[in-house]
Formats: structure tokens, sequence, C-alpha cells
């Protein structure tokens, strides 16, 4: 079974349970943020929409410099309403899917590359890459994302079971 039949189940259900997360996002609350350091909901939801975009640059790409010290340096995706992070999630998750349909497994195994400032962050194969660095990190910022709603009052989704405002907990 080539690696991307693997691979795209497991990318579809997390984009539509993070999709199903981002429908509660409330445009009145984008510029609220939990305590100081952290993200506004703008930035967190944001980043969430960006997530799947990196998927057709590792798959295109050998590496990526987040602060090349000759170019552009990386500018986060901050949107403004709820529907500027549902566009931009949708465009991103299907050229994220087309990326990875169209590979075939000897770009999978194939390094990948993170640096910032020329400086090497970590290489792994390109199939390690996308479940860390997409499939997990979505995870983990949409369970921040549940967070920030139930401080908000907004209902959290249910996701990978039941939540207490959508189904029984027992």
């Amino acid at each position: 079974m080539p690696i991307s039949e693997m691979l795209l189940p497991e990318f579809d259900q997390e984009m539509a349970m993070t999709r199903r997360a981002l429908e509660r996002v409330d445009d009145a609350a984008m510029h609220w943020k939990p305590q100081e350091r952290s993200m506004s909901l703008a930035e967190l939801t944001g980043h969430l929409a960006e997530v799947p975009g990196w998927v057709s640059k590792i798959m295109g790409l050998p590496e990526i410099d987040l602060m090349p010290k000759d170019g552009p340096q990386y500018e986060p995706f901050v949107p403004k309403t709820y529907l500027d992070v549902l566009n931009r999630f949708d465009k991103n998750v299907e050229e994220a899917r087309a990326a990875m349909q169209a590979a075939k497994d000897e770009a999978y195994l194939e390094q990948w590359t993170l640096k910032a400032a020329g400086k090497e962050v970590f290489s792994l194969p390109r199939v390690a890459v996308l479940r860390t660095m997409v499939l997990n990190h979505q995870i983990h910022h949409r369970g921040q994302l549940t967070v920030y709603y139930r401080l908000l009052g907004i209902p959290v989704p249910a996701l990978y079971g039941p939540s207490a405002d959508e189904g029984s907990m027992g």
C-alpha cells in the first residue's frame, strides 16, 4: 500500500475535526487571549488555518528556512474574521491533500530539513515531518482552541468522543 493511502485517511479525519472546531470561531472574540503570553484567538485560528498549507512546501522543497538571512521572514496569517480562517483553511487543506496524493513513496522517504537563520532545527524523512509538524501540530493547537472556547463560553465540539457540550460524557 502506498504511503499516501496510509496517511490520507488520518489527514482527512484530523482536518475535518479541525474544521468543525474552526466553525465556532466568534468574530467578536478574535483579539481575546487567556493571558498576555498566549496567542490571541485570531493568531491561534490563523495558525490552525496555515498548518495544512505547509504540506505542499514540505512535499515540494527539500528544506525551508523560516528566517533566511537574505530573504523575507515568515509572516504568520492573522485573520480578521472566522470566514477568513475557514477560507484559508479550506484552500490549504485542498492543496495539501492534492500534494500528498500525488507524491510517490520515494518522496515521502526523502529527508526534509527545517532551518532558522541558516541553522538546522531538524532533518527527518518527509513522512515523519507530515506526522509531527502537520498532523500532531494541528492536534496540539486544536486542543488549545478548545480550551479557549471553554474559557469564552463557546460550546466545545465533540472530536474524539462526546464533549461536555455535545452528548453525555458517560
